[in-house]
């Protein structure tokens, strides 16, 4: 959900929302090759945006890790495509 004219110090702002607009803008910029929206690799930093990488806004974890989606191991890439292949 989009609100609009929120400020920074609001209750409710969009801070979390537009930083993922910016780092797919900046993914974009730099692989303009890839036109088709269904593209593999947009989809593959959906995953590491939403699985791997760490966000301070939410305390060093993961969006999974907040909704109690955990990934165990050394390699998350690794267990997630072997999570699903058992799929």
């Amino acid at each position: 959900m989009h609100f609009s004219r929120v400020s920074i110090r609001s209750e409710v702002n969009n801070n979390r929302i537009e930083c993922l607009h910016g780092t797919l803008s900046d993914l974009r910029r730099t692989m303009r090759a890839f036109k088709n929206p269904d593209c593999v690799i947009i989809e593959g930093q959906r995953i590491y945006y939403n699985h791997i990488r760490p966000h301070t806004a939410l305390n060093g974890k993961t969006p999974a890790e907040v909704f109690g989606i955990k990934i165990e191991g050394k390699n998350k890439w690794l267990t997630l495509i072997q999570n699903a292949a058992k799929s």
